[in-house]
């Protein structure tokens, strides 16, 4: 395209070119195939463009699939190849359990080998001092039994 269409194509889409730059169309074919293809591209374009009150509305759950989107790539960035997987952390979870469970059982074990905490058990570890009357036998006993951790 020429320097003169050049200058005065912009003017010729806002619609108030000079007579020249038509002149020049006229006898230029070069040109005038180049804005004739300007010009039917800015008519698509034309057919286009909204209007000022109708805005196009995203498909249903488009946002979601977005920050989906962008959890995903975060995340991929952030652990990258030293990433363990979810198999990993179900593994680590059940290993934990099982030493909670292997410890709780245990210490249970060790509890009730220290000394049963049944009434008879109790009663059976109670000294009883050799003098003294039988109502105030049952009172220490009693007494004993309320007391004990």
């Amino acid at each position: 395209m020429h320097d003169s269409a050049m200058n005065e194509l912009e003017r010729h889409f806002s619609g108030d070119a000079p007579q020249s730059f038509y002149d020049h169309l006229a006898a230029c074919p070069e040109c005038r195939s180049e804005v004739e293809a300007m010009d039917e591209f800015s008519l698509a374009l034309r057919e286009f463009k909204a209007a000022p009150n109708d805005v196009p509305a995203p498909r249903l759950g488009f946002g979601n699939r977005v920050v989906a989107e962008i959890f995903d790539r975060h995340e991929k960035e952030a652990w990258g190849l030293f990433s363990p997987g979810a198999a990993f952390f179900r593994r680590i979870a059940f290993a934990s359990l099982l030493v909670l469970a292997s410890l709780g059982s245990f210490l249970v074990t060790r509890e009730n080998g220290a000394g049963g905490t049944d009434a008879a058990t109790i009663m059976a570890q109670h000294d009883a001092p050799s003098g003294h009357g039988e109502g105030n036998d049952r009172d220490q006993i009693l007494v004993t039994l309320a007391s004990y951790r």
